[in-house]
């Protein structure tokens, strides 16, 4: 078994699972928790984590959604096809693409508007002397002051959001059956490497985050957002007639599947 095959045969044994979708939400909150107790009562040493700069914070949490909507989009489309056969219900459950950018949007439109009415522009980051002159952010950073409001952690709500859209929609897999010497199973394949890589990345950063970045409140409305994102839409409205629906799934995992949701 080459590699590739490998590492999707693993995928496919624990991320795919119920209990990974059952106990994932829970997991980070607990993670959130503890990062925020190891950041007031046991601070880490300075590290490239706590970098902003940092290749993963640059080049993948800071685009988490394009990462995440780009790996989806043929990953749906492909394992829909080969379930369905039907180019509509494959049109109709890659809206769910859409949706996730409308949450995405309106979610970090929101942070950034709230953070916007509860600050006020200071002289140094110890937040001395207001400037009074200075209403915007924008307006503040250009002028060489520091923007002070609630900043509601972005990093906790995109990655939870994304990390728990992935996994869902990876529970297709226990449906998929292909022909190994077949392009469709070396296209699957490599989408779940890279889906389960992206996952682990999230859920990763997001440790991170609980426990170098933001204070608690900020952290839990982050996470809070995320977790209604996904509950909204997989626990609730998809469930529905008049939505893009789940992935497909026999009956007896769909009746897992609303055991965990209930």
């Amino acid at each position: 078994m080459e590699h590739p095959e490998r590492c999707a045969w693993f995928l496919r044994g624990t991320l795919v699972r119920a209990a990974v979708r059952r106990y994932l939400p829970w997991a980070l909150v607990a993670s959130m928790l503890a990062g925020f107790l190891v950041k007031e009562l046991s601070p880490l040493p300075e590290s490239f984590l706590n970098n902003k700069r940092n290749v993963l914070n640059v080049y993948f949490v800071k685009v988490a959604w394009a990462w995440t909507f780009c790996l989806l989009l043929p990953f749906i489309a492909l394992t829909n096809y080969h379930l369905t056969g039907k180019a509509g219900l494959v049109l109709r459950r890659l809206s769910t693409l859409l949706v996730g950018t409308a949450i995405w949007y309106v979610c970090t439109s929101l942070f950034s508007n709230i953070q916007h009415y509860t600050g006020s522009c200071y002289q140094s980051p110890a937040l001395e002397g207001v400037r009074e002159e200075h209403r915007s952010k924008q307006q503040c950073h250009r002028e060489g002051g520091f923007w002070h409001g609630f900043d509601i952690s972005g990093h906790s709500f995109l990655l939870t959001f994304c990390a728990l859209m992935i996994v869902e929609e990876m529970a297709v897999l226990h449906e998929v059956k292909t022909d190994r010497s077949h392009c469709l199973h070396t296209a699957i394949t490599a989408l779940v490497v890279a889906l389960g890589f992206l996952t682990f990345v999230w859920v990763w950063m997001f440790l991170c985050t609980a426990i170098y970045f933001h204070d608690l409140s900020q952290k839990v409305f982050g996470t809070l957002f995320g977790l209604l994102g996904w509950y909204g839409t997989y626990g609730f409205w998809y469930l529905k007639s008049f939505s893009p629906g789940l992935p497909p799934q026999s009956s007896s995992l769909i009746l897992k599947q609303d055991s965990y949701k209930k």
